[in-house]
């Protein structure tokens, strides 16, 4: 359970900022549905993050015992230092959105998510902890619950029933 809990509040801090906002806020202005982005956006998130952190866990299992306590204070460090630095906004048209909302935002999302800062923790925390699936679910959860009015899941949903008779934003 601190698996989850690390991961769910690691993660939350760390989309502060991120540029899945601005790409959140794109597709939502986009299309008229947000079923199918908020599907998107789960899918790409639970297939990130399983990724990253079966890497994580990987790496620890390789990595001297002695040596992982640094390693992984030396990488928080440098997470920390990264979530001061926003992320830019680099989403042009792109060959994808042809293919539907969900599509759409499944590939957009996943491949925004290489190399981001949820990844990084992702791989950290499964490091760390010997509890991979926990640490999966934890940063999901983490991801999925931004407190960022304009792009959290409740949120989306709450928009869409709300402004339902004035269309897209």
């Amino acid at each position: 359970m601190d698996a989850f809990l690390a991961s769910t509040a690691a993660v939350a801090i760390a989309e502060i900022g991120d540029k899945t906002q601005l790409l959140s806020l794109f597709l939502v202005a986009r299309y008229a549905t947000r079923l199918p982005i908020i599907l998107g956006i789960l899918i790409s998130t639970i297939l990130n993050h399983a990724l990253s952190a079966w890497f994580g866990a990987w790496v620890a299992r390789w990595i001297p015992e002695t040596w992982l306590p640094w390693i992984l204070a030396v990488s928080f460090v440098a997470i920390a230092l990264w979530l001061l630095v926003p992320d830019k906004d680099d989403s042009e048209d792109s060959k994808f959105l042809g293919m539907g909302a969900f599509m759409a935002t499944t590939i957009m999302f996943f491949l925004a998510e290489i190399g981001d800062k949820t990844q990084v923790a992702t791989v950290v925390l499964a490091a760390k902890f010997d509890a991979t699936l926990w640490v999966i679910m934890g940063t999901t959860v983490g991801s999925e619950c931004r407190w960022q009015p304009h792009e959290s899941v409740p949120v989306s949903c709450l928009r869409s029933w709300r402004w339902s008779q004035s269309g897209p934003l």
